[in-house]
């Protein structure tokens, strides 16, 4: 994979149908969302939950979650759209920053449990695994749309940026850290790690609200851990606070959240 990486040239098309174009960014967003909803309803099935409502509560998280992804990455380059308004509309080239369709999806699924009379933390829980591996399938469409990358190196999996999409301080510079691809594997561990739970917990019939608040929980500080780390090297355009990126910023707010919603579990699991 390494030398595949260091060598091969990837182009944003995947198909061409005439006027009809079918992007990799989309084809790996899809693949994600396709073998999530697999994940989620095989998961289902043990948590009691009916499988018609799962598709009812993905539709509107998948329409709430690109929409909300879409906003916040507007955001984070506010000066770029402000310039090129249209370019907001086209979500193939990329720019869905995933901080925002985890807050949209949360907003919707409070709404949605709200509405079904279902325990909210079930819900989360219940889709988070799948939502991780989504995580890890989408982040390939970042490399053929030559985006997110990192430093510059010399490392031997190091992956060749065209000349156009490299920052200008660095345009003499041919190969750069593949940072979609240390945050896919990150994301993969991270799957591996709750599913493996979720198998546990389920064969000693302990699924209950306390577990599905540590298992949400420990999504968002894993991830969150992950997305701070990595921002030290990525090199895409973004607010800075208190000398550091806006995604870490977010990434601490959520961990500092997560921590604090785990122990409130445990205390009132005590009461």
């Amino acid at each position: 994979m390494f030398h595949f990486l260091h060598t091969f040239q990837p182009h944003t098309i995947l198909l061409s149908l005439g006027p009809i174009h079918i992007y990799w960014y989309g084809f790996f967003i899809v693949l994600g969302i396709i073998i999530a909803l697999l994940i989620t309803l095989r998961l289902a099935k043990y948590y009691n939950i009916d499988s018609n409502l799962v598709f009812d509560l993905v539709f509107w998280l998948v329409i709430g979650g690109i929409i909300g992804a879409r906003i916040y990455d507007v955001f984070l380059q506010w000066s770029y759209y402000t310039d090129y308004p249209w370019q907001i509309i086209k979500i193939w080239q990329g720019g869905l920053a995933i901080h925002g369709g985890i807050i949209a999806g949360l907003i919707i699924t409070y709404l949605f449990s709200k509405y079904k009379k279902i325990n909210f933390w079930k819900l989360s829980a219940l889709f988070v695994p799948g939502l991780i591996l989504a995580q890890a399938i989408g982040r390939w469409g970042n490399y053929f749309n030559q985006e997110l990358f990192g430093l510059p190196t010399n490392l031997p999996w190091g992956i060749p940026i065209n000349i156009i999409n490299r920052p200008l301080n660095y345009i003499s510079l041919a190969y750069f850290h593949p940072t979609f691809l240390y945050e896919s594997v990150g994301c993969l561990l991270i799957f591996l790690f709750l599913i493996t739970i979720n198998i546990y917990f389920i064969k000693k019939n302990k699924l209950n609200t306390v577990f599905f608040t540590w298992l949400v929980g420990l999504y968002m500080i894993l991830y969150s851990v992950l997305r701070f780390s990595l921002e030290f090297i990525r090199l895409d355009e973004t607010p800075y606070f208190l000398g550091l990126r806006w995604p870490q910023i977010i990434s601490l707010v959520i961990i500092s959240l997560s921590i604090f919603i785990i122990y409130y579990a445990v205390v009132q699991k005590k009461k």
